[in-house]
């Protein structure tokens, strides 16, 4: 059986996190989704939902075989803890797979990191852009 660990912050969820989950869904038997703690996460914005709402929401997606949150002392005790065959990283996720890949390595977690490159082109498939047609709303 093929784990497959897919992570992220899942604010405003979107057709773009689903397209994210399916394909990584597809790389194996099981999806287990990391989503992000709000303290832990410095590289954009806070997210608008709180966290438990976020993890509710990405649980209930049917591709989702198991969603927990993030650890906020060290991101990769979940990924020991669920010891996946692969990490799915989604296509604009701001991680180097190869420094991930040694990250992993170097704490003895054999999992492959894999980029998903299919992408949704919708402008509704991005936390950031529905956030700023919210703003140039009339509501």
């Amino acid at each position: 059986m093929t784990r497959v660990v897919a992570t992220g912050t899942f604010d405003i969820l979107h057709p773009g996190h689903v397209l994210y989950l399916n394909e990584a869904k597809r790389l194996g038997d099981e999806l287990y989704v990391i989503v992000a703690r709000d303290s832990t996460i410095k590289h954009k914005r806070k997210p608008l939902i709180p966290e438990g709402q976020r993890l509710f929401m990405v649980r209930a997606l049917k591709c989702v075989d198991h969603a927990m949150l993030g650890s906020e002392e060290d991101m990769f005790a979940p990924i020991r803890e669920i010891c996946p065959d692969i990490i799915a990283l989604g296509f604009n996720q701001h991680w180097d797979e190869e420094q991930l890949q040694r990250q992993l390595a170097e704490r003895g977690l054999k999992a492959k990191v894999v980029r998903i490159t299919k992408c949704d082109p919708s402008p509704y498939a991005s936390s950031r852009h529905i956030r700023q047609k919210i703003k140039e709303s009339d509501c």
